[in-house]
């Protein structure tokens, strides 16, 4: 049997298979820009209740409202709320949210509009963040900056087809 066994491998294909090996290393710093958000609140009015009778403010028997808009504001009519019968039970809720007036004109660059919703960021400073790369080692240092990312990755793909 040992005889026969230089004599398969005589005869047998060879095998081939592609392989393929990278390794690779990369870093980045980012830093933020200044920069700033403003969003415009709308206007907003609500009225519930029950029981009770009203009269809006030029006393007329409606639920008042929303009347002429000037810059993006309405003048409102509030409602004026009695008890329907002395002694029932009633409710009367109503709410008024004054939205932001409407810019006569767009804001120039590093002006802000006066609106109730703003976010601003600074710009960022990248004091003594550092990084290095060396031989497929990555040190990432924070530092003392702010708004800064680091980042650092290590790959190793291998493909065998």
């Amino acid at each position: 049997m040992k005889k026969f066994i230089p004599f398969i491998f005589a005869f047998a294909s060879p095998c081939y298979a592609d392989i393929s090996h990278s390794i690779t290393s990369s870093v980045q710093i980012e830093a933020v820009s200044a920069g700033s958000t403003a969003d415009r609140i709308g206007n907003s009015y609500s009225i519930s209740g029950n029981g009770i009778a009203t009269v809006d403010s030029s006393d007329v028997s409606t639920v008042g409202g929303f009347g002429t808009v000037s810059d993006g504001v309405p003048e409102l009519t509030l409602v004026i709320a009695s008890q329907s019968t002395s002694g029932d039970t009633f409710s009367f809720s109503q709410s008024y949210l004054e939205g932001d007036a409407v810019p006569s004109s767009a804001a120039s660059v590093g002006e802000i509009p006066n609106f109730s919703d703003i976010t601003s960021t600074e710009a960022a400073t990248i004091g003594t963040a550092d990084i290095e790369l060396d031989n497929h080692t990555i040190t990432l240092t924070p530092g003392d900056g702010t708004g800064v990312t680091l980042t650092g990755s290590f790959v190793t793909n291998l493909t065998i087809d």
